[in-house]
């Protein structure tokens, strides 16, 4: 017998991922989700991979696999530390990474659809033909539904680009004393105590200061015409 491990929603702008499992031979299938929260805030450390392993680790088990039962594993990143971790368990020969298609696929994105239905948001029936589209489309449902916003993957860098998610991508501001003038200012970086920090008024008459001498510097090491 095999087990069949594939996901939905991973490259999807709403909700988190869906993880499921299915055994051909028997037609059972069951799947459970990597929340959104690791794509917010947290996207950048990859805490994903982990939960992804954890999820699908959980759902193994509840299979109670034979001795000899493969597990097929889909291809895509978000299993690399799955993968690894079910090697470990199960043994190389048993786990593979496959291209999923089929039922198994099939049964993932019914749930995952299910999922971003209950928010209240009808997808697009074109969606796996039009992947474009389909970003556009979950994109103006939430412009439209705001307070739905905290189910988006607002952490994909890519998305500071659009007005909607730039707030999420805003960088945070720290409260700062000026090393020289010792007015209280605020700058985009968290201060050191053995770190020159500098108000916007000091700053600017540093960064000209600086820039005459890198002139001058740069004038004396011009060679000399004869």
């Amino acid at each position: 017998m095999t087990l069949i491990v594939d996901d939905a929603g991973s490259g999807d702008l709403l909700f988190g991922v869906v993880i499921g499992a299915y055994r051909k031979e028997t037609g059972e299938f069951k799947y459970d989700l990597v929340d959104v929260r690791f794509y917010q805030d947290i996207f950048r450390e990859k805490e994903y991979l982990q939960e992804a392993a954890r999820v699908v680790t959980k759902l193994v088990a509840k299979f109670n696999l034979e001795s000899d039962e493969n597990i097929h594993i889909c291809q895509g990143c978000i299993f690399d530390v799955a993968a690894e971790e079910l090697q470990k368990v199960y043994g190389a020969d048993r786990v593979k990474r496959v291209h999923v298609e089929g039922e198994a696929q099939r049964l993932v994105e019914i749930a995952y659809l299910d999922e971003i239905r209950n928010l209240g948001y009808e997808p697009l029936a074109e969606r796996d033909e039009k992947r474009g589209k389909n970003f556009f489309h979950m994109m103006r449902w939430l412009r439209d539904n705001p307070g739905m916003l905290r189910y988006a993957k607002t952490g994909w860098p890519r998305l500071k680009n659009y007005q909607l998610f730039k707030p999420f991508h805003a960088k945070p501001i720290f409260n700062a004393v000026c090393s020289k003038c010792g007015t209280k200012c605020e700058v985009p970086f968290q201060p050191k105590a053995d770190k020159t920090v500098y108000c916007k008024k000091c700053w600017g008459t540093h960064r000209s200061v600086r820039s005459q001498r890198s002139r001058k510097l740069h004038n004396k090491r011009k060679p000399i015409k004869r």
